[in-house]
């Protein structure tokens, strides 16, 4: 049995998700779609097959206590924080470099903080799956996910029409990946979805520590260079600084672009265990239950002649007369209201409180 490690990323900010997601109560950390916040769930859904004193979770020293609070079956020290955001080929590459101080061959498993899987049974048999083909083929793994319609906002994997011979896990439903695709337009998303043979890109890795160090070092030679550094310096005093200095100087850069689209024989498994990445309100409506009028409320609500609309009161008292296909979304000091179909240009809200240094609303 190999030694197994989660890697849970929870760095981002969540902006498509505002006015509930700020700086320091992020998606992640908030409940959305169901009972528990995104990252307890996260946590939970894999304790039976990895230790939680192997789990270590990626963020940065806004979300750091919150995260501690959440999580009390975590140890504190399983925390890395990063000094600054760097999109995820750092922060991957930095919990790895902790990793292989304890075991090399170790098997990591990347996910998101704040996925969603509601057939959680087919989710672990999945990974488990995932978890022993990397170890026994040393390969890059990810999981795609079946795709329920044409949508746009998700990258593609491609898979090849392959054979026992050129791939010994094919009967396991194992497949060779053939090429990673940007987000599409709509036709593009249709004619892959028409084909056949393309997934979701779910954002969900396994893979052998020495494995995904080897592609970093040959793919992306200048942040190895930084880590190394920084390998150098765990348990000392200079980590911090060396962190930081590290961090000033890698590029930003997607696991994806850095490593995946260019790494060769990457594996996929394909998955069909109720995914969702819950990467906008659009999403939440569309996995919310609903009345007979097709709307959605939490809270305390009035509606009347209200049809399709999805209402998160808060503690606010929402009242809605004569309108349909709508997000309204109240906290204690915002609320947003959006068409259906719209909310991907919620981070537009956020990007103009940045610009304006408007921090009360972040």
């Amino acid at each position: 049995m190999p030694n197994v490690y989660a890697i849970i990323m929870a760095g981002g900010v969540g902006s498509r998700f505002w006015p509930r997601s700020r700086e320091k109560s992020p998606k992640q950390l908030l409940e959305i779609a169901s009972k528990g916040t995104m990252i307890q769930n996260t946590m939970k859904r894999i304790e039976s097959l990895i230790d939680p004193n192997h789990t270590l979770v990626v963020t940065n020293k806004l979300q750091k206590s919150a995260i501690v609070k959440q999580l009390p079956q975590l140890p504190a020290g399983n925390v890395i924080v990063e000094p600054l955001g760097r999109n995820t080929a750092p922060a991957i590459g930095l919990a790895a470099t902790f990793i292989r101080r304890l075991d090399p061959e170790a098997v990591m498993v990347v996910l998101p903080a704040d996925h969603i899987m509601q057939d959680e049974e087919e989710f672990r048999r999945v990974l488990n799956l995932a978890i022993w083909v990397a170890y026994e083929s040393g390969k890059l793994i990810t999981i795609g996910i079946y795709p329920a319609r044409p949508e746009t906002g998700y990258g593609y994997i491609q898979v090849i029409d392959d054979d026992d011979r050129a791939n010994p896990y094919l009967s396991r439903g194992v497949f060779r990946v053939k090429t990673f695709a940007e987000k599409p337009n709509l036709d593009t998303a249709k004619q892959f979805l028409a084909s056949g043979d393309f997934l979701w890109n779910s954002g969900m890795f396994i893979w052998r520590v020495d494995a995904i160090m080897r592609e970093i070092g040959q793919l992306l030679p200048d942040m190895a260079g930084e880590l190394a550094k920084v390998d150098d310096a765990i348990d000392s005093d200079k980590y911090d600084h060396i962190l930081e200095t590290a961090y000033r100087t890698i590029r930003a850069i997607s696991i994806d672009y850095g490593v995946m689209e260019k790494a060769r024989d990457v594996l996929v498994i394909r998955g069909n265990f109720g995914w969702s990445d819950v990467g906008s309100w659009d999403e939440v409506c569309r996995i919310s239950g609903k009345d007979e009028s097709g709307n959605s409320v939490t809270g305390k609500a009035f509606l009347q002649d209200t049809k399709n609309t999805l209402i998160h009161a808060g503690d606010k008292f929402v009242a809605t007369i004569g309108v349909e296909g709508l997000i309204v979304i109240a906290t204690d000091d915002a609320v947003l209201v959006c068409k259906q179909g719209q909310s991907q240009d919620v981070k537009e809200i956020v990007d103009y409180l940045r610009r304006k240094q408007i921090t009360d609303f972040l």
